[in-house]
């Protein structure tokens, strides 16, 4: 299992999160942007560069996820796209998207595009709070304690 990240909108306090994790959990974790990132040095932490432009991250990620990976993202149609390929999406506040709860999420976020496109709604979600790191830490944690193989003990792709 690799942990994946959307990180060209992953908020600071969640990759520190995540880096923490990486490292007490020993797992992998790839970090992908459009923009070069500041990762600390570890063996368990890597950054891909892709391209700019839309959906460039996205689709990198896609094409090397593995069944089995976790990615962390804001973006519910990548979410749909990585449940698809039979891994897991969580969401910088704590949301893991699974088969069973894919399909709510992108009606909701289509929703709330049709509303934001007709001025019903204006702005975007919340800032992101304390409440949300803890619920997104704790979801992490429960996730990896029950799937994470360390690093160096993955059986072979």
């Amino acid at each position: 299992m690799r942990i994946w990240i959307d990180a060209d909108a992953c908020p600071g306090p969640v990759k520190e999160i995540l880096f923490r994790a990486a490292e007490r959990m020993r797992v992998e974790s790839i970090l992908v942007a459009n923009h070069g990132l500041k990762i600390p040095r570890s063996p368990f932490i890597k950054a891909v560069q892709v391209q700019a432009g839309f959906n460039v991250a996205d689709a990198k990620i896609i094409a090397s996820l593995a069944p089995g990976d976790l990615v962390i993202t804001a973006d519910i149609p990548l979410a749909a796209e990585v449940v698809a390929a039979s891994a897991t999406a969580l969401n910088p506040r704590g949301t893991l998207y699974t088969p069973d709860t894919i399909q709510e999420h992108l009606a909701r976020r289509n929703f709330m595009d049709e509303l934001r496109s007709t001025g019903a709604i204006t702005g975007g979600p919340s800032t992101l709070s304390k409440v949300h790191l803890q619920a997104f830490a704790n979801q992490l944690d429960s996730y990896l304690t029950r799937h994470a193989t360390p690093a160096g003990q993955n059986t072979p792709r």
